[in-house]
């Protein structure tokens, strides 16, 4: 009997101790919420510079200075904590998608192969797998749905016309990045503020 107290014990705290990682994860997460938004304004440059006549070039020099940009703030960022398996999990889906974005971005844009309904529906796809798999990963149902309109989109991209897929585009842009992304630095502000008052009274 005391022996099936001691496992149940055990497998509580195991259960306690993987719902405070993901909780840890989430909060990493939220303090890159700026980096949506600003991916967010990147794609909307991109797409007003190539509709003015420089898609060839509209599309890399936008994601290469977004990159660069990422870089330097991400090191200013400083977050609390070791680094994770999630942690590190979450790092390599964003970077290797984010490396065939760039990829497929530039190749396409440069060769002319870039029909505008299957090169969104692409783009979209690839950031619908990145939020989706950082969604599974944490457990975070929010980041998972994002995923999931991303996927949305894409599948609308593809039933309607060039006008219409650009707009599918820009609509999902705004609620999967800047809305997510805002969604995501107020709740690390918020966070910041309860650890703050926290420590506060623990010092008191």
């Amino acid at each position: 009997m005391s022996e099936s107290v001691s496992q149940m014990q055990e497998l509580n705290e195991r259960l306690k101790l993987i719902e405070s990682m993901m909780a840890e994860g989430r909060c990493k997460t939220e303090s890159w919420g700026w980096s949506f938004v600003l991916w967010g304004v990147a794609y909307y440059v991109a797409i007003a510079w190539a509709t003015l006549g420089h898609a060839n070039i509209a599309w890399p020099v936008t994601m290469i200075a977004a990159a660069l940009l990422t870089a330097l703030v991400g090191r200013r960022v400083s977050v609390a904590g070791p680094e994770t398996a999630a942690g590190r999990a979450i790092g390599a889906v964003w970077i290797a998608v984010g490396v065939s974005l760039f990829v497929f971005c530039f190749t396409g844009s440069m060769t002319g192969h870039s029909e505008v309904n299957a090169f969104l529906a692409v783009i979209e796809c690839m950031l619908g797998l990145a939020n989706a798999a950082s969604g599974m990963i944490l457990r975070w149902r929010l980041q998972f749905a994002v995923g999931v309109v991303w996927w949305g989109a894409a599948v609308g991209t593809f039933l309607v016309t060039e006008s219409q897929a650009s707009w599918i585009f820009l609509a999902a842009i705004f609620v999967c990045q800047i809305v997510f992304g805002t969604i995501m630095a107020v709740s690390e502000m918020r966070t910041r503020r309860l650890r703050a008052v926290r420590s506060g009274s623990a010092h008191a």
